[in-house]
């Protein structure tokens, strides 16, 4: 992720009038750039391949109060048929909040914030590599709140989940492995926990994880599968399956990457794996629960993270997972950049500010499944 400012006349002439001796051409030119970098910003944050943007935006006026019908969204009234979360604060824990159905959800909302300076020689020797960092140092903060923010509420949200019985999280099958039967369990236990409200058959019948966070250690087994067997149930008989050779094949050509598998793509995130942060987050919120292997009896065990790694898969299909974020009303961006009017002439500095208001909730946490693989 970057922002580049292009050395045109007109940016020169911009930045260098930053350094003038006036205070009011100074402070006029650095709140030009920030009507301009503004919205470049919002579009950086909004399209960057983060865990922040699995996340539908709902935007709402910066002065209104937002809440979302969930009788829109659901026409199920049972109790636990939905359950919806949120945190209220950026980065803390998230929270099941009891409503019917039949209300409004009101929204809690968080201000994300950022500040940069930077000298105020930089602006008067027209350095546009100095000011591009500045304002991509300022994206990269707020995205790494929103980071934290949603692995909090995803993870929070999925530890303790459990639908018509089942679990959302298990173990995989064998230690050390990530298996095509573990791919297997997954999609079984979508469908199992995407029923309709009377237990039957939902509307299409086709619902079930359509995406799958991972580490790059759970990569790495699945490329094993290119040299090593595949089977569950024969292992050590000397009976060992290897995958079909057409699937090998697929696998080795892929070389250091696999764009989908089994019809269910894979998104590589190196904050998931043993000691790493949403790994650690999961691991925290987790707490005493215990989690079995798919057949819910066996190998039933906490959450131990300095070996297991939790495996995040999403139904990117339904609309669970959704943002509220507020716009302003003149430029109609979400991210809200002003010249910092704080330094003086003395200190020889320029600066902005700047920051978002969003709140984030997971409206049907039956989007989210986890499987735990140990010592991969």
């Amino acid at each position: 992720m970057k922002i580049s400012l292009k050395r045109t006349p007109e940016q020169v002439e911009l930045i260098k009038a930053m350094a003038s001796k006036n205070r009011s051409v100074a402070y006029e030119a650095q709140v030009a750039l920030a009507e301009f970098i503004g919205p470049v910003i919002s579009e950086v944050i909004n399209n960057a391949p983060v865990l922040s943007n699995l996340f539908s935006s709902l935007q709402f006026n910066s002065e209104d109060n937002p809440s979302i019908p969930l009788d829109l969204y659901y026409d199920i009234s049972d109790e636990d048929y939905v359950q919806v979360y949120s945190n209220t604060v950026a980065g803390g824990l998230p929270q099941n909040q009891v409503v019917p159905t039949v209300s409004e959800l009101k929204v809690a909302t968080y201000s994300l914030d950022t500040a940069v300076s930077f000298d105020r020689r930089y602006a008067a020797k027209s350095r546009m590599d100095v000011v591009s960092k500045t304002f991509t140092r300022m994206a990269q903060e707020i995205l790494l709140k929103q980071e934290r923010t949603s692995a909090n509420l995803i993870m929070g949200a999925l530890a303790g989940a459990s639908t018509n019985g089942k679990d959302h999280v298990f173990r995989a099958t064998t230690d050390g492995s990530f298996l095509l039967d573990d791919f297997n369990e997954l999609m079984t236990r979508a469908k199992r926990i995407n029923t309709s409200w009377s237990k039957g058959t939902p509307e299409g019948g086709r619902r079930g994880i359509t995406d799958i966070l991972v580490s790059p250690e759970a990569v790495k087994s699945l490329r094993e599968m290119a040299y090593n067997p595949v089977n569950t149930k024969t292992v050590g008989t000397g009976n060992d399956i290897a995958a079909p050779e057409g699937l090998r094949n697929d696998v080795y050509q892929a070389g250091g990457g696999l764009p989908s598998f089994y019809g269910i793509s894979l998104m590589e995130v190196n904050e998931l794996g043993v000691g790493q942060n949403f790994n650690t987050i999961f691991d925290t919120v987790a707490g005493s629960s215990t989690y079995a292997k798919a057949d819910g009896t066996t190998g039933d065990a906490e959450f131990d993270g300095a070996s297991d790694e939790i495996l995040v898969g999403l139904d990117r299909g339904r609309e669970a997972l959704v943002k509220a974020i507020a716009v302003d009303e003149e430029n109609g961006s979400e991210f809200q950049l002003t010249a910092d009017d704080q330094y003086s002439i003395r200190q020889n500095k320029i600066g902005w500010f700047g920051g978002l208001e969003e709140g984030r909730m997971v409206l049907d946490n039956r989007a989210l499944l986890g499987l735990i693989a140990k010592s991969l």
